[in-house]
């Protein structure tokens, strides 16, 4: 019997050898694919230590083809015999299934840096409300998805093979002993050294778990390096860190504990209802400007700052926009943080005047029927305004319709809905050219005398970037002349900058025509969080990784015929929770109580704080990877400090007050309430 177990774990044991070098070959593909352009080539020491770490790291998770082996198969067959003659068989598939598993982690993860720059993180959590067909779209046209389904093809038949030669080396004997107690002693020593050897290997070399592999303990000489610090996590580890993300935590904690958390914002409650929110209202100090007849907020799909870098203004993507910024009444910022990471919490924190923390308030069924103090259109609705939400997609994408009713907009219309039937959209939305032109008549036509608000927001600035932008005027050598034309020749880049032109154009086609109809106007310019467009190649720039900034910064302008640039206390930093109460600054009559998170444009601002990013005059920094650099505009290196974190304490404040929210569900109202009191 024990003869049997004594061959099968031997068998487990070359099984598990497998999943490591598959690893370490998807290790070695990601850093061939995405590694930073002339970078590595001559730095053997640290990628060899980033792939001894990495083994190391990966067996959390890979050790188990051993003990799952060793248990469903090893054990039994020991005692069955008709088992054990078809344990190979039962071996070769559930080893073959890990290996299906692996695959499909990497290819995920690669999609997932693509579009993202980072291995997986808390925004996968965020997918599951996402328009799948979206994703299908994304995954078949812009990733080629078909390529990736018929690699499990050969990858499957490799990993059967594999399997297949390693089952069929040869195992050693099983001793026999004429002592029979050395015999069992021997039988006991097998079992308990298949034991320790797997928590061994769990644990990363070492039986103490304290001493495990972790994000902590990556070496020095790899963490250094920012792409190597993400290349050694494998794919796997990755998946399970980002669904690990604590914020979702936030919602667990008790009344105390949220207190506690909010002290550096909040001054504790005396109130029985808990209105947290009063901490924030502020008292207009009286309009800078006349009441503008129309504010226009419109928000670009992925509309990001480093393209309106001056370094890259030979590729002219973004034209339209500097004919805007460079008005003498428009306000730039030109180190702007968005409220998230894409677009929902970005938007949905826009709209309510709260962080979305990535916890989905949009998705929640209190937010479908009622809103909060802060709401941006319902306090727009306190000072007469009528309000509008034009959104390019369909209202179902991320509830956006329910929750834009609910929290204050009178009326909420989709591309779809707005625009005749067949006119050529993209899974997420209308083209922003059409729906932009259908938005303008629709607005021309209305002769409302009530001032209005609208809030429009596009959604063509996306992948699988399929829009035929030829057709709509793009040609990068008349665009781009002087572009190096290795730039210009790379088809892929080229549809890529060529989405970010046409959204420019299209968006600011619309701004332009509002201004001229609507001279009164106030104009609120931005994107919903950044991209990257530029591929880093050092074609135009000699860097070959992106900044902090580049990757994070979205664009943002504010525009007003009254507006001089002494009103905006020489402010060169800020984020979109600046926007509500600088609106209010500008507009509101003196003594007008609203509620924000954030000080006006009007008032100095030293630094912004997001639940994410944290910016100051001079640094900014990301709270996930606890990494900062130098904010500045520049087309060297710029050195990454590590371990460096700033305003944590008013970071978790901020996010904690929206847990408070959903925990205490009471303190939301309908919008009718709101407005009486």
């Amino acid at each position: 019997m024990f003869e049997y177990f004594f061959l099968g774990i031997q068998q487990d044991i070359k099984l598990a050898v497998l999943a490591p070098v598959v690893c370490a070959l998807f290790r070695l593909a990601f850093i061939g694919v995405y590694r930073p352009k002339k970078r590595l080539a001559h730095d053997a020491k640290r990628i060899i230590r980033c792939f001894q770490f990495g083994f190391w790291w990966g067996m959390d998770f890979n050790a188990y083809v051993f003990l799952i082996s060793m248990i469903v198969v090893s054990i039994p067959a020991a005692f069955v015999s008709s088992y054990y003659a078809v344990s190979d068989e039962v071996r070769l598939v559930l080893n073959t299934a890990y290996m299906v598993i692996l695959y499909t982690a990497f290819m995920g993860k690669m999609i997932f840096y693509y579009h993202f720059h980072d291995i997986f993180n808390s925004l996968v959590k965020l997918g599951k409300n996402a328009d799948k067909m979206n994703f299908l779209d994304i995954f078949f046209n812009q990733n080629h998805g078909f390529f990736i389904l018929l690699g499990y093809i050969p990858y499957v038949g490799f990993c059967v093979l594999a399997t297949q030669v390693l089952l069929s080396v040869p195992s050693i004997p099983y001793p026999v002993f004429n002592d029979p107690w050395i015999q069992y002693l021997f039988n006991v020593v097998v079992v308990l050294c298949s034991i320790i050897g797997f928590y061994y290997f769990r644990f990363g070399g070492t039986l103490r778990h304290a001493n495990k592999p972790e994000r902590d303990t990556i070496p020095t000489i790899v963490k250094e390096d920012d792409f190597l610090s993400k290349a050694v996590v494998d794919d796997l580890v990755a998946l399970e860190m980002a669904l690990k993300y604590p914020v979702q935590t936030i919602l667990t904690h008790d009344d105390a504990t949220s207190e506690k958390i909010m002290e550096p914002l909040i001054l504790k409650s005396t109130e029985s209802d808990k209105l947290i929110l009063k901490n924030f209202k502020h008292i207009a100090a009286g309009p800078r400007i006349h009441t503008p007849s129309h504010i226009f907020f419109v928000v670009g799909e992925s509309y990001t700052q480093s393209m309106l870098d001056e370094f890259f203004d030979v590729l002219h993507l973004t034209d339209r926009g500097k004919l805007f910024r460079n008005n003498p009444h428009t306000f730039k910022v030109e180190n702007f943080l968005p409220a998230g990471l894409i677009s929902q919490p970005a938007v949905t924190s826009l709209m309510a005047g709260i962080y979305d923390c990535q916890l989905e308030i949009n998705e929640t069924n209190e937010f479908w029927h009622n809103s909060l103090r802060t709401s941006l259109p319902l306090q727009l609705k306190k000072l007469g305004y009528r309000t509008s939400l034009w959104y390019g997609g369909s209202l179902s994408w991320a509830s956006i319709g329910n929750f834009a009713r609910a929290i204050g907009f009178d009326e909420a219309y989709g591309g779809p809905d707005i625009c005749a039937k067949g006119t050529p959209s993209t899974w997420l939305g209308i083209y922003d050219h059409l729906f932009l032109e259908e938005v303008a008549k629709r607005i021309k036509a209305d002769m409302t005398v009530q001032p209005t608000f609208h809030f429009v927001y596009t959604t063509s600035n996306h992948g699988p970037y399929t829009i035929p932008i030829k057709k709509y005027g793009w040609d990068p050598d008349k665009i781009m002349p002087d572009a190096p034309e290795s730039l210009r020749r790379n088809k892929t880049m080229m549809v890529n900058m060529g989405t970010y032109w046409y959204t420019d154009k299209s968006m600011f086609s619309f701004i332009e025509e509002m201004q001229k109809t609507y001279e009164d106007s106030l104009i609120i310019a931005t994107g919903d969080h950044a991209r990257r467009v530029y591929n880093y190649d050092g074609s135009i720039i000699k860097r070959t990784t992106e900044t902090l900034r580049e990757k994070f910064a979205t664009s943002f302008a504010m525009y007003h015929r009254e507006f001089t640039p002494d009103m905006f206390a020489n402010n060169t930093i800020g984020g979109h929770m600046n926007i509500l109460p600088t609106i209010f600054e500008a507009i509101a009559p003196k003594g007008f109580e609203y509620y924000s998170l954030m000080e006006s444009f009007f008032k100095p601002i030293d630094r912004v704080v997001t639940p994410t990013h944290w910016m100051t005059k001079d640094r900014i920094g990301d709270y996930r990877e606890q990494i900062s650099q130098q904010l500045i505009v520049t087309g060297d290196e710029v050195p990454v400090e590590h371990d460096s974190m700033q305003f944590k304490k008013e970071r978790d404040a901020y996010c904690e007050i929206t847990g408070w929210i959903l925990r205490h569900p009471e303190l939301l109202e309908p919008v009718e309430k709101l407005l009486k009191s």
